[in-house]
């Protein structure tokens, strides 16, 4: 059976030579007449626990102690102080440096071999607890990605099938991931929305954008798919798809309730077609009321839907499409949003040429 190592640190040589002789049978020993010579050595072969004198010429125990606790590679060695020093002071800084426990010189060998012997059993436990901890944590990350990669797989099927019925929409909805994160981007390094923009909110964004859409299977093909201008009753039913998007996450959220694209993904479907100004719909919301997912993404969505040729339509310029948003500032549009759109404007426009 392999020895524990035993490091004692005392500046007196009978000192040493006892302690040596009482433990030598063991453990494997290494000893060392001044904390100096302790602390350039203990690195290299990490003991299992410390004998520590206090009084000692140059450092004295408490300094060593306090080194050895600020040092990543040794602050988790047990110390275990041998002193003379039997006032109450001097035991409480002992265990305010990081010592273990504290024994009284002249010392009884039971005693001390008990304790030694139980703090190294303590110290095997808390590292098995530890490796058990990471090997926890490593397979509880594993299944976390293995169901965000499946509830993430189930959104983009969901999101194929909306682009199904409309072959408008194929690279449209790419378009609008990469804009939205470029926007949501912007606005964070400009210091706009900090209390809501952060890493996460980017990367979610990305990924919840292409549910803005979900609700238009629900809507006919002779609407959807019409090449001329709908009547008012059409665009009446047109316009449900925001509701009836909103309503089918909230069916799939059910089954994902905690999963954060959905939770933004139905934001983004419902009140996308909100207004700064409230004159949107289906709630007339308006300015920080619209969630401000939505609110991004409905720049997005109108910038990309200009530039695109439909049914109903031909494609706009990038400079006509440009200025009608510059038009909607403060009325369709977020100003902050619209503003973060100036600044990235011509990769806009490389963007969409180039995701044709």
């Amino acid at each position: 059976m392999k020895k524990e190592t035993l490091v004692i640190i005392d500046d007196t040589k009978e000192n040493l030579d006892l302690l040596a002789e009482l433990f030598k049978n063991d453990y494997n020993l290494r000893l060392f007449p001044s904390g100096e010579l302790a602390l350039k050595s203990i690195k290299s072969i990490i003991p299992d626990l410390i004998l520590l004198d206090i009084n000692m010429p140059g450092l004295n125990g408490y300094e060593v102690c306090e080194q050895l606790k600020k040092n990543e590679i040794t602050e988790k060695i047990p110390v275990i102080f041998l002193s003379a020093l039997n006032d109450k002071f001097d035991k409480v800084k002992a265990f305010e440096v990081g010592g273990v426990d504290y024994v009284t010189k002249p010392f009884h060998f039971e005693e001390l071999n008990s304790r030694v012997r139980t703090h190294i059993k303590i110290k095997k436990l808390q590292n098995e607890i530890e490796y058990k901890n990471q090997n926890l944590e490593k397979i509880v990350e594993e299944k976390v990605t293995e169901i965000k990669n499946s509830q993430l797989a189930t959104i983009i099927t969901i999101t194929k099938l909306s682009e199904a019925r409309d072959d408008d929409t194929g690279r449209h909805i790419e378009r609008l991931s990469t804009f939205s994160k470029m926007i949501a981007q912007n606005l964070y390094e400009r210091g706009i929305y900090k209390e809501i923009i952060d890493d996460e909110f980017i990367d979610i964004i990305y990924h919840a954008s292409p549910l803005h859409d979900i609700g238009k299977i629900g809507i006919r093909d002779n609407i959807l798919l019409k090449p001329g201008k709908l009547t008012n009753e059409e665009f009446e039913i047109m316009k449900t798809h925001v509701t009836l998007g909103a309503e089918t996450l909230l069916t799939i959220k059910k089954q994902y309730p905690y999963n954060k694209i959905l939770n933004m993904g139905l934001k983004i479907a419902k009140y996308h077609h909100e207004k700064w100004d409230g004159s949107g719909y289906c709630e007339g919301l308006k300015g920080d009321e619209i969630p401000l997912c939505a609110r991004i993404l409905a720049l997005c969505d109108v910038y990309d839907a200009l530039r695109s040729k439909r049914v109903y339509k031909e494609a706009f310029s990038h400079e006509k499409s440009y200025d009608i948003i510059l038009e909607g500032k403060g009325k369709h549009f977020d100003p902050n949003i619209v503003d973060s759109f100036v600044i990235l404007a011509e990769e806009f426009r490389k963007i969409r040429d180039n995701m044709e």
